[in-house]
């Protein structure tokens, strides 16, 4: 699958969005604040936004809630379902622009757009061309137990089950070497 750079770059921004989300109760969010919201949007080089307000943090926590949904559809016709409605409630307006030195990309967030409606038309569009190429079972979560971080397994094989974050998968391995081991000297 070909991905180019500005759809790598939402869908990490996706991610990383989806990830700021508490794992649960106890957890502490990630975007505590207008502040961290600034910090997240200058982080990812998200353009054409102005200053942010707790009007923008209460958005985007809403469709960041939406993506893990997207992240946890059971298969391709669900999540298609759950991007064409964040995407349409975006007022996606795709256009071409080749701002701050990038060559020609699309932006499908109309200009002037709040953070939580660029973040859901571009987010929202990169997430759809999985589904498109048939590759919705690439938008995972973490295998690990005790971590349930999304990803985008972008292995050749489809392959991947454990979020890059936390070494979980590296936990995990050493974990049942540890086992196998202390089985075979009994």
């Amino acid at each position: 699958m070909l991905i180019t750079h500005d759809t790598r770059c939402a869908l990490e921004t996706v991610v990383d969005l989806v990830n700021t989300a508490p794992e649960d109760d106890t957890a502490p969010d990630g975007l505590p604040g207008v502040a961290a919201l600034t910090e997240f949007v200058r982080g990812h080089k998200i353009s054409d936004v102005g200053t942010l307000s707790e009007f923008d943090l209460s958005a985007v926590r809403r469709i960041r809630g939406r993506f893990a949904g997207i992240f946890a559809a059971p298969d391709a016709r669900t999540a298609a379902g759950m991007i064409n409605e964040l995407v349409a409630a975006a007022g996606t307006t795709p256009r071409l622009t080749d701002h701050d030195g990038y060559d020609w990309h699309v932006h499908y967030f109309a200009p002037g757009a709040s953070v939580a409606d660029h973040l859901a038309a571009d987010c929202g569009m990169a997430l759809a061309f999985f589904v498109v190429a048939g590759e919705q079972e690439r938008l995972r979560r973490c295998e690990a137990p005790d971590c349930r971080r999304a990803f985008v397994d972008l292995s050749r094989n489809r392959s991947r089950r454990y979020c890059d974050s936390r070494t979980c998968g590296n936990r995990l391995h050493v974990a049942a070497y540890r086992a196998r081991r202390k089985e075979a000297t009994g």
